[in-house]
């Protein structure tokens, strides 16, 4: 089993700035994409982030330019640098890893518990 860790959340004034941090813990040996999704008040899930084992980033057309996604491999984190936010950020924001546990293990997605981000004045 994976547990992920998000921290990092919380109210910030429109065009400030937030960084949130998940790490990872448990069984991995292994870990292919890291993300982020958020979930906006009355909407469903969407996604924000991802960061690949090569370091490839995609990001969602509406937060391109504005967060930046990167990952730590030796410590099992994933990053999302949240610049010029937005009223229309506001959301839960999870994290999510796609790890195997030995080399023969197939690959599982993990999420984490979320966190929320507020933007309002």
């Amino acid at each position: 089993q994976v547990q992920l860790v998000e921290s990092g959340g919380g109210l910030v004034q429109p065009g400030g700035s937030l960084r949130l941090s998940c790490a990872a813990s448990g069984s991995i040996f292994s870990i292919r994409s890291m993300g982020w999704y958020r979930q906006p008040p009355g909407k469903q899930r969407e996604w924000v982030a991802t960061v690949t084992a090569d370091d490839t980033t995609n990001y969602a057309y509406s937060v391109k330019g504005r967060f930046a996604v990167s990952r730590d491999n030796a410590k099992n984190t994933v990053n999302l640098q949240m610049n010029s936010l937005k009223p229309e950020d506001t959301a839960v924001y999870y994290c999510t890893m796609t790890t195997k546990a030995t080399m023969g293990d197939f690959w599982t997605p993990y999420w984490g518990q979320g966190t929320q981000v507020t933007v309002s004045s």
